[in-house]
């Protein structure tokens, strides 16, 4: 999210509530917009293809197929994305963009290879479905891989309003290419995907060549060790397996799973309630947009900016006091609006579920999933916190350690039964956060000692 900020303070420079109701509106589709977009293209596929892709079971079977290629491309790129973006900003602070294009194809073509051989291994190795189906799954998968690098480099080029513009062109064409090929049932179907995220893939590249000039076509400077940032990938890629592993958990038990196409299972009772609970963080997200890049980053700013230029200390410890404030009012508006949105959602819940026709049993672990995710923001947040303050040691320690109590205390809540379902994920992040929370307290008591005397 790097750099939107900007676009946040030119809004709401107009001070008027207009301009921060258009500011969080803003705030909402960029941190929001791309996977909402995401699900609503592949659940619409889902519904359009009833009655046409028989029986129903083929349908599920592409809905399971799709959920597995996203969690594992996120796990397999998740350290890439986070690594990568840090060398091109240094590239740029350093005003070296022709390094910028080469590097992109470097890491692109990398990425292209491990997936690759990665994929037609598991589809060798575990599937006995049709080649075709085979060869789709290996082409999506390949194609996410590389869609997930490219939408985060150009989040760092600030284009934010180009990024959903093309997702809502993109997800459009997924959509109609479903409509024509759903005669040809899962194949058609996952076709339709292919063509959907291949069509994202190649206009970000077109948008991303015009951007930058470039005097050779292909680079790997990015595994220079002085150029990079090892813990930038273990952070990337704990922070995403802690997301999924309590989800494979329930996928993998057979007392909460059923098996859906090859060794592709999906756990019902726990798919559900997590998914609509996921729905209710875009108030928190856009609240932590606005708080976190406008006001703390602004402090942050110009408390760095004293200290290279020179400023008296008393000043120096004004603007650190500013930036604290900024923190602590980010954190408590994060929670004060996602607190609330979960009470009506509490309320709600019941009537919710009637609505989707989805049964009351669900509501215990749909309220449990609600608190969890909500946590999950606070937790986004401080990592934020952290990655300005260029803490990244810190950040590796906690999304290991999220990772760690996710699959631990998920594993415990099978082995103590039903009613402890969901307890895993959000007690994991609740601790994760109380943590977090201790550490940034000391970091900032800190501040000035290890900013001085430590050259940080």
């Amino acid at each position: 999210m790097a750099g939107i900020g900007f676009e946040l303070r030119k809004i709401l420079s107009r001070d008027s509530y207009t301009a921060t109701l258009r500011a969080y509106l803003y705030a909402g589709l960029i941190s929001s917009g791309p996977w909402v977009l995401s699900i609503i293209s592949v659940m619409l596929i889902g519904i359009l293809s009833l009655g046409v892709v028989v029986p129903e079971l083929l349908i599920r079977q592409f809905l399971v197929s799709v959920t597995y290629l996203m969690a594992f491309s996120l796990i397999l790129t998740g350290g890439l994305q986070l690594f990568f973006t840090r060398f091109i900003s240094d590239r740029l602070f350093e005003q070296k963009p022709e390094m910028i294009l080469p590097n992109l194809i470097g890491v692109l073509t990398l990425v292209t290879l491990v997936s690759g051989i990665s994929g037609v291994a598991l589809m060798g190795w575990l599937f006995n479905e049709p080649l075709l189906y085979r060869i789709l799954m290996v082409a999506n998968f390949v194609t996410l891989c590389n869609l997930w690098l490219v939408i985060i480099f150009l989040s760092g080029m600030k284009a934010y309003n180009r990024i959903l513009l093309v997702m809502l062109v993109g997800y459009a064409l997924m959509v109609a290419c479903a409509l024509v090929l759903r005669p040809y049932k899962v194949n058609g179907l996952m076709m339709a995907l292919l063509v959907g995220h291949s069509s994202l893939l190649f206009m970000y590249l077109y948008d991303i060549l015009r951007e930058y000039p470039a005097n050779k076509m292909v680079a790997f400077d990015f595994c220079t060790r002085r150029l990079v940032f090892p813990s930038l990938l273990f952070t990337g890629f704990a922070y995403n397996a802690g997301v999924w592993v309590d989800k494979f958990i329930f996928w993998y038990n057979p007392v909460t799973s059923d098996q859906v196409i090859g060794p592709l299972r999906t756990s019902l009772l726990y798919d559900l309630p997590i998914f609509l609970a996921y729905l209710s963080v875009i108030p928190g997200m856009a609240v932590f947009l606005v708080r976190i890049e406008t006001d703390f980053a602004e402090t942050y700013e110009k408390l760095y900016d004293a200290i290279r230029g020179g400023e008296t200390l008393k000043h120096i410890f004004f603007l650190k006091d500013q930036m604290v404030l900024a923190i602590r009012q980010g954190i408590f508006e994060i929670f004060k609006v996602q607190g609330i949105t979960v009470v009506l959602l509490f309320l709600w819940a019941p009537a919710l579920l009637d609505w989707l026709g989805i049964s009351r049993h669900y509501l215990p672990l749909f309220y449990v999933d609600l608190i969890g995710v909500s946590i999950q923001v606070l937790f986004m947040a401080l990592l934020n916190v952290f990655f300005y303050l260029d803490k990244r040691d810190l950040v590796a320690q906690l999304t290991g350690l999220f990772l760690l109590l996710n699959a631990l205390l998920t594993w415990l809540s099978h082995m103590l039964g039903p009613s402890w379902f969901g307890y895993g994920f959000c007690v994991s992040l609740f601790v994760v956060v109380m943590v977090g929370l201790h550490m940034l307290t000391k970091t900032l008591e800190n501040l000035e000692y290890e900013t001085f005397m430590l050259g940080r």
